[in-house]
């Protein structure tokens, strides 16, 4: 089971699960991320922008990484990877300023 994370929501995990599978390595930009799963996947009910928000957050927990800063690509990590199956501490993916 995951650990409980204050902070964290249904759109981080819909968002980490969709790059868990995809092919490994793959970099996305947060529009082709909600495109799959609000219009395709209909798997969120959230804005563009709030998707590229709850991107950016993931990438302070180091969930995910911006592989490009001038494009706005991102990819899961290793520790995106742990979170999903349940490798990982609540303490391991806290703020510091939560």
């Amino acid at each position: 089971m995951r650990p409980r994370v204050e902070g964290m929501n249904e759109v981080d995990d819909a968002v980490l699960e969709f790059f868990a599978a995809q092919d490994e390595g793959v970099a996305l930009p947060p529009t082709v991320v909600w495109y799959n799963l609000h219009e395709r996947l209909e798997a969120i009910d959230k804005s563009r922008d709030t998707v590229a928000r709850r991107m950016r957050k993931l990438t302070d927990r180091t969930l995910l990484s911006k592989v490009s800063e001038e494009r706005g690509y991102y990819q899961i990590t290793q520790k995106g990877c742990d979170y999903l199956a349940g490798n990982l501490d609540a303490d391991d993916l806290r703020l510091d300023d939560e």
